[in-house]
């Protein structure tokens, strides 16, 4: 599909009602850009150092700024992509591709590939970069045996190479957070519970039940009230890092897959792609928090990242078109299959500045 550098531009302004102290008359801004480009998405970074937010697109990454919505470049070979991360330091970023287990090692500047890391059996999904250790975990849905065993593989994010495997208590571990001290926290999907680990030893020392939350996905620490938020459809979570106990519930919509937070505003941003909304909290403490607005973006947009020095938040979802009419006396789709889908028509970078 051919891109269309901004496309349609529909300007939106989300304006909350007076709240006591600082949360008061708090104004969401929302812009979206049809980018065009091909493939499906799964999560999207921003790099606060560039501007630019990298968008995964099925077999190559989009990369677009964050300002004007226009695409500035465009990282290829990447199959069955799911996560981005950076690694400042060294100016790497990192790329997990599902379809043949590798991690892309690129540079930051000019987007140009330097390798490709074998990092796992099969499964990579999610990728998070730790500075107090400076390693990039990818965290996977691996397989032994015909059976689901989850695994984080440990990268030197200047050399690429492989540190080490991590075995996790579940078969679905999904976003990964780090508290810059010697423990990185991993959301475990199919358990709805959190990993600690040592990354002294670089493995787990316990595991964390975080019930009411179902299904944990995105994941983000507050490095100031030592605080975890889960993301979870339709009731999301805050536990103490310390002691592993759920000290608050957030509401959120449904369909949930990632979670963003902007330290300096304490606002937690959590998408909702069934729902088509993201619902924005405010940090009051560190167990209290009060929803102060419900943006509305689009029906598919899931995932969101946060580029917390400009105050900006980014989701993404493709539209498509009706999905063509079965042929005569074919078999519905069997389980959860969704069926046929319709042409791609658009696809849609949104932004929500505060």
């Amino acid at each position: 599909m051919r891109r269309s550098p901004a496309g349609i531009t529909a300007v939106l302004t989300a304006v909350v009602l007076a709240l006591p102290g600082a949360l008061a008359a708090q104004t969401f801004t929302v812009q979206k850009y049809n980018i065009g480009g091909d493939g499906g998405n799964d999560y999207l970074s921003s790099d606060p150092s560039s501007g630019r937010v990298y968008i995964s697109r099925g077999t190559h990454v989009m990369v677009v700024d964050g300002a004007t919505g226009k695409v500035v470049g465009d990282i290829l070979d990447t199959p069955r992509i799911h996560g981005i991360a950076f690694a400042p330091r060294h100016g790497n970023g990192f790329t997990t591709n599902a379809g043949d287990s590798t991690v892309t090692l690129f540079d930051m500047k000019t987007m140009a590939v330097h390798k490709k890391i074998h990092a796992g059996i099969d499964g990579l999904d999610g990728i998070m970069y730790d500075d107090a250790s400076d390693k990039v975990l990818s965290i996977n849905h691996s397989h032994v045996g015909g059976k689901g065993a989850g695994t984080a593989v440990v990268i030197d994010a200047k050399s690429g190479d492989v540190v080490t495997t991590i075995p996790l208590s579940g078969a679905l571990p999904e976003g990964g957070a780090s508290d810059g001290k010697g423990r990185i926290f991993i959301n475990i999907e199919d358990s709805n519970s959190i990993d600690v680990i040592d990354t002294k030893t670089w493995k787990v020392v316990a595991t964390w039940k975080i019930d009411p939350c179902d299904g944990p996905t995105g994941i983000a620490y507050d490095r100031k009230t030592n605080r975890i938020f889960s993301g979870c459809s339709k009731k999301s979570v805050v536990v103490d890092a310390a002691s592993g106990k759920v000290v608050a519930e957030l509401e959120s919509g449904d369909g949930v897959d990632a979670l963003g937070w902007d330290a300096a505003q304490k606002l937690i941003y959590i998408p909702a792609g069934q729902s088509g909304n993201v619902t924005v909290i405010h940090q009051d403490s560190p167990d209290k928090y009060t929803v102060v607005s419900t943006v509305a973006t689009m029906r598919g947009a899931k995932t969101i990242t946060v580029d917390d020095t400009k105050h900006m938040a980014f989701v993404f979802s493709p539209e498509y078109g009706p999905a063509p009419a079965p042929a005569a006396g074919a078999a519905p789709p069997a389980g959860r299959g969704r069926g046929a889908r319709g042409p791609l028509i658009g696809a849609w970078f949104i932004s929500i500045v505060h």
